[in-house]
Formats: C-alpha cells, structure tokens, sequence
C-alpha cells in the first residue's frame, strides 16, 4: 500500500480519490450556503480579490481547476468576452453539476469538463491563466497536478492557487476552536453531514503552508511565485509565473 493522507487518517493513496469524491458528493447540494456561513462571507472576498490579480484581458484563455459551482468561472468570463475562452473543471461529477446549472441560470454557458488534476486533457502551452481555488489541498499529488497547470500554461502564463493556509499564531487557538467544534455541528446542522466538515477542516492542516508551496511550485515550473495573505493567513493566494 501507497500511504496518503485523508484529513488526520492515512489511507492507500488509491482510495483517496473515492474518499474526497464522497465529501463533495454529500456537500455540492449545500456548499454555497455553507461557504458563506462558514466564512462570514468572506469567501466572496477572497475570490473578487482573485480575480482582481488575475487582470484578465479580452481574448484570454482560462482553464478554472475544481471549480465547484462556478464562482471564479463566471467571474472570469465577464472579463474575457466573447473572444476569451474559461474552461470549467472539477473531477467531481456533482459539484461540476452543481455550477453547470447554477452558471446556465446565470445565462453563462461555457466548456465543462469533468477530469483529474494530475491528468488534464488539454494540449500543451494552451491557456494564458489557470485558478484553482480551495481544490489543490485535496489533490493526492500536489506535485503532478502543478506539474500538470504548468505545462498547460503557455510561457510566462500564471497559476493562482487560492486556498486556505496557515493562519497567524496568534488567531491558532480560535481558529482550531473554531475548525474542529463549531465547524463540524455547523455541517450537521446545515447540510446533515459533520463528519465531511470535520474532513475539510482536517485537510486544511494538512496542507502545505505558505513558504513549503511556494517552494513547490518553483520546483514544477514556476521560475517566480509570490503569495498574498488573507484574513491573517486563514487564506493564501499564491501566483506562480511559468518558466
């Protein structure tokens, strides 16, 4: 057995992928409504802060990672026109479904795709920026899916990794407090479902923190990468510039 890590459980890597598709399967129907509890509305913050970074111009190429029910993805097409292209993908059949429909309601249609990080059926030097917004910490290896963003970019195209990261000491004690018992009767209470809450909180720990990805991108292909801290550390943006 390959050991990964599942939140705090080490699990055979190979059955990670089933576990983490389980979580999004039970939370898709409520995950708007519990982002916006579980971050005070923040999470609409941090996105528009994202795209802001992104400084799309018309006519540019997009390739939106995880992108769930399409909030960076419509925010991306509004700034590309008609003549820009956003491709939107989640390896998760239900969330994918989830933002299809909530972007078609929005009078947005745009390319789906459902397909793996580590594995992207695009050619190569296609896209001009690639997002992937709360999706990387969930990925089984981090190092391919980069890997991966990096050869889809064309040269000196730009990754924006927006994800949750490691918060400032001095907020540790309220956040653990607030991640592992408000967190999970939160999830219950909402979406009848602790336990996939207590994952996400777990994943969050497990995740590398701002200085050891930064480090990980510039190994896969990213010669510059900065991040912008959020909300005392709660998030980061990193933008890795391709080599």
């Amino acid at each position: 057995m390959t050991a990964t890590h599942f939140g705090f459980q080490t699990v055979d890597e190979r059955d990670k992928a089933r576990r983490v598709r389980g979580v999004f399967d039970s939370v898709a129907p409520r995950y708007d409504l519990m982002n916006d509890l579980m971050s005070g509305g923040l999470h609409r913050v941090w996105k528009a802060y994202t795209v802001m970074v992104a400084n799309l111009r018309e006519g540019d190429r997009v390739l939106d990672i995880a992108g769930g029910t399409g909030d960076l993805a419509l925010a991306f097409s509004k700034k590309v026109g008609a003549s820009g292209e956003v491709v939107h993908t989640d390896i998760n059949e239900a969330m994918l479904h989830t933002g299809r429909d909530r972007l078609i309601n929005k009078g947005v249609v745009l390319p789906t795709v459902v397909c793996d990080a580590e594995h992207l059926p695009f050619p190569d030097g296609h896209f001009d920026l690639v997002s992937v917004a709360f999706g990387l910490r969930n990925m089984t290896h981090k190092d391919k899916a980069l890997a991966e963003m990096a050869r889809v970019l064309k040269s000196r195209g730009r990754l924006l990794v927006l994800e949750f990261s490691k918060v400032a000491a001095p907020l540790k004690k309220i956040y653990d407090l607030y991640s592992f018992q408000v967190l999970p009767r939160l999830g219950e209470w909402v979406a009848g479902d602790a336990d996939s809450y207590r994952y996400l909180a777990e994943s969050i720990r497990m995740h590398p923190g701002q200085e050891e990805l930064k480090t990980l991108m510039q190994h896969q292909g990213f010669g510059h990468v900065d991040f912008h801290n959020m909300t005392g550390g709660v998030v980061a943006l990193h933008v890795g510039v391709k080599c």
